[in-house]
């Protein structure tokens, strides 16, 4: 008898050590997730990097990761917030913080090292991580990211959302006058009634469609392929554009694009595909709402 007890002793110690080993990693594993502070837009830093690299491991944002809580994040961490059943504020608090924490990975040392080494990469969950980074051009990548900041700093300033920077002689590589023509067709048959930002937004999906490997290559294919566009498929495309068009395809083009990577929109007071309303919301834009 004693025998027996000494041998269930042993295992009660053993299951007890097990446990506590369990709990310590689970705490410590919490700890370093975030560092507990309520994030918000217009935060930045080390927990919104973790926030962008988390929702985007899950598919929820597809921007930049930064550090730079913005409205692609918003929308995004807004979206979780739906999808989850926790409160919908934009807002990383307590138990929004442990829901994603649960629901996604995040490897810190990847994350980090791409970003100070200033490379292109992605963070999605079942891709091998050797397979995320991408080759950036350095001839156009600090400056697409310089005119967009200058841009954004445009479209909140005094006279407002005015844009129109640049010119016909600031295109980038790959575009054409025909293009340019093209754009603001489209752009002003589809927005003419937005405010600028709403504009370049429009124009912006365009340019992320022809850079995006399920879309045609160059913008006569993207914005006459069937049933892409209302302005072609009632007419309005072949309107004369305003010169406020065309400034917004000029601040498109050279990189400002306020819905952060979007290659969808609607106008939810007007659609009737239950498709769209599928699709992952990035930003609302005047009357838009911009999608992934």
């Amino acid at each position: 008898m004693r025998k027996i007890g000494y041998i269930q002793r042993i295992g009660i110690a053993v299951t007890v050590i097990v446990l506590c080993t369990f709990i310590l990693n689970l705490q410590s594993n919490q700890a370093t997730a975030f560092s507990g502070q309520i994030v918000q837009k217009g935060s930045t830093g080390d927990d919104v990097i973790e926030l962008q690299a988390r929702l985007q491991y899950i598919s929820y944002y597809k921007g930049k990761i930064d550090g730079v809580f913005g409205w692609g994040t918003y929308w995004a961490l807004r979206n979780f917030q739906q999808k989850y059943g926790l409160k919908v504020d934009g807002q990383l608090g307590t138990m929004t913080r442990q829901k994603l924490v649960k629901a996604s990975k995040y490897d810190e040392s990847f994350v980090k090292r791409n970003i100070n080494a200033g490379n292109a990469f992605t963070y999605y969950g079942g891709v091998p991580l050797d397979q995320q980074v991408k080759k950036r051009a350095a001839n156009n990548s600090s400056g697409n990211n310089k005119n967009q900041s200058s841009n954004q700093n445009q479209s909140t300033g005094q006279k407002g959302n005015q844009g129109g920077k640049y010119t016909i002689d600031h295109l980038p590589s790959g575009y054409s006058k025909s293009d340019i023509n093209l754009m603001s067709n489209a752009v002003y048959g589809e927005s003419r009634g937005e405010p600028y930002v709403g504009q370049v937004a429009v124009a912006a999906v365009i340019v992320n469609r022809v850079s995006n490997s399920k879309f045609p290559n160059n913008v006569s294919g993207v914005i006459f392929q069937p049933g892409a566009f209302t302005a072609v498929a009632d007419g309005q495309i072949w309107l004369t554009p305003n010169e406020t068009a065309k400034r917004a395809v000029l601040d498109a083009l050279n990189g400002w694009d306020p819905t952060h990577g979007a290659i969808y929109y609607f106008n939810p007071e007007t659609a009737t595909s239950a498709w769209i309303w599928s699709r992952p919301q990035i930003a609302k834009i005047g009357r838009h709402i911009f999608c992934e």
